[in-house]
């Protein structure tokens, strides 16, 4: 590999962990069939993760005292950013929670461009076009533009704020305490979740029973599982990545959202989904031939740091 493309390691890992994004809605829709209300299957998933975070926190517990200046604020705002979005999927159409979720780009190259001071490149300009071209062709929505219009599509608008300002953040503080990084992000998802549940009905009513945890163990414990790897795969090159090209290259979670869907149910792929997949596709090869270089970080991750 030429030594000035060590962005490309990085940009592919960020694509597979937005793949796995794309497939989030299947252990969702299976636990919500299990009996959990569907608003509550965030805070499982995310109650379950963080019960199989605990013995990270125990082993890495000092480098969570020492250096929780570096990773309170990210996680917080990545946290706060993904279970906003869980819940508008339940407050909105999914359809434009997605859409306005994803305007995410233009945000993060808004940031880029005033507080980091990067150029804004045709590469980047032509990468837009064809990410809003691709997303509107295939999540197409009839009555026109999605202009938030009720509380489900103002969080959705508001999580890929959020997750811009947490991109940003990420990318500021460099690829250190990336762990750090990830365990809290799961427990300001927790909570955020819980507070959510909480605001929208006026108290905890419809907490899953037992029986129906028990009932949808198998995809409950599959996706606490996950969780780790996949949102490392996601934060970590966050680190690296301009919260620009994070926000295009997340892009691939629509596509492999939409694929996954059309596969195991009933749901329709044909000439308007295959053309807004290439024209997405499209705009992350363009992101990707601007090289971007990665800078060097002092502190890596590792126990003993």
């Amino acid at each position: 590999m030429h030594p000035q493309r060590n962005d490309l390691v990085p940009s592919l890992a960020l694509v597979i962990g937005a793949a796995f994004w794309g497939l989030y809605w299947i252990p969702v829709r299976a636990i919500e069939q299990a009996g959990v209300p569907a608003i509550w299957a965030g805070p499982v998933i995310f109650c379950a993760s963080a019960i199989l975070f605990i013995p990270l926190i125990l082993i890495r517990y000092r480098r969570f005292a020492e250096h929780w200046h570096h990773t309170l604020v990210p996680g917080f705002l990545a946290g706060f950013a993904f279970a906003l979005y869980i819940a508008s999927l339940n407050l909105t159409d999914v359809v434009r929670a997605i859409l306005l979720f994803y305007m995410t780009p233009l945000w993060s190259t808004m940031l880029g461009v005033l507080v980091l001071k990067e150029r804004l490149t045709g590469n980047r300009v032509v990468a837009l076009l064809l990410a809003f071209s691709g997303l509107y062709v295939v999540l197409v929505v009839e009555s026109g533009l999605p202009i938030p219009r009720n509380i489900g599509d103002w969080f959705a608008l508001l999580s890929g704020v959020c997750w811009s300002a947490g991109s940003l953040k990420l990318f500021q503080d460099g690829a250190r305490f990336v762990i750090e990084k990830v365990t809290i992000f799961i427990y300001f998802a927790l909570v955020t979740s819980l507070l959510l549940v909480f605001w929208h009905q006026g108290n905890l009513d419809g907490m899953p029973s037992i029986a129906n945890l028990l009932s949808g163990w198998y995809w409950i414990s599959m996706v606490a599982l996950l969780m780790l790897p996949i949102t490392y795969l996601t934060i970590w090159p966050t680190t690296l990545l301009s919260p620009g090209r994070v926000g295009m290259l997340l892009m691939a979670e629509v596509v492999v959202g939409v694929g996954s869907a059309a596969m195991l149910t009933d749901e329709q792929f044909g000439l308007r989904e295959s053309i807004g997949t290439l024209l997405i596709l499209a705009a992350a090869v363009v992101e990707v031939l601007r090289v971007q270089t990665i800078r060097p970080v002092e502190v890596v991750d590792n126990p003993e740091t």
